[in-house]
């Protein structure tokens, strides 16, 4: 495995004609994995960034899968008594069909769609993904980034993987041992070589031409990329 640059193979998930089952386990032992090693904490921490003191906020996220992330905002929105707004966006029906079961995403607005075909009628405060971008080319997450520039009235930020030889072969050597999903066995090691370094990240905003951006390194080798638009000064 060439660790240089980002791999340019296709995950399975990405496929189509997944089993439902299939998909729902893998997305089960995603959530675990997030749990342990600290992705739900890492969503949190940029939930908390851009929220500031706001005591109502609508926030949104795409490629969201089961609903994980969402839920783990929802249970520190209602322990902060945030009152939240949510809309989570996913291209799989079978992903939004999980996360419609969840208790915490019933008054939930859940869409199957790309998003880039989703246009709001009224901005959402935030708008993140996690682990998500790393699904895209580069040229891809240019358009990406402004999409979430332009949809967001606050801001947005990204949970992503670091690009490491290390976390490549340690996730490989744990999902081959723990998990019972052939796509987490495929996809987890798969994805951390489609994942980023920092100077990508910072590439892609300069040809998105968004300058003001932050970029922090979490553990486990996870990336948090913040953007907190400024607001309008007033004539």
């Amino acid at each position: 495995m060439n660790f240089a640059k980002r791999s340019d193979m296709k995950e399975l998930l990405d496929g189509d004609q997944i089993p439902f089952e299939d998909i729902l386990l893998n997305m089960q032992e995603l959530n675990t994995i997030n749990t342990l090693l600290g992705g739900h904490t890492i969503t949190i921490a940029g939930f908390k960034a851009l929220a500031g003191n706001k005591k109502q906020i609508h926030i949104c996220e795409i490629g969201c899968g089961g609903g994980d992330n969402l839920v783990a905002i929802y249970q520190y929105a209602k322990k902060k008594k945030i009152a939240l707004t949510i809309t989570g966006i996913d291209i799989k029906r079978e992903c939004i069909a999980v996360a419609q079961k969840r208790d915490e995403l019933k008054e939930a607005s859940l869409l199957v769609s790309d998003y880039r075909d989703v246009h709001f009628l009224k901005k959402p405060d935030i708008i993140f993904s996690s682990l998500f971008c790393h699904h895209f080319t580069n040229d891809d997450l240019v358009k990406q980034i402004w999409w979430m520039q332009e949809s967001a009235s606050i801001g947005f930020f990204i949970n992503d993987l670091q690009r490491h030889w290390l976390a490549f072969y340690a996730i490989k050597l744990l999902t081959q041992i723990f998990s019972s999903s052939y796509l987490v066995k495929n996809d987890a090691p798969l994805s951390v070589a489609r994942g980023f370094i920092k100077k990508e990240w910072e590439a892609i905003f300069h040809q998105a031409s968004l300058k003001k951006y932050s970029i922090h390194w979490k553990w486990a080798f996870r990336y948090l990329v913040l953007v907190k638009k400024e607001p309008y000064a007033s004539t």
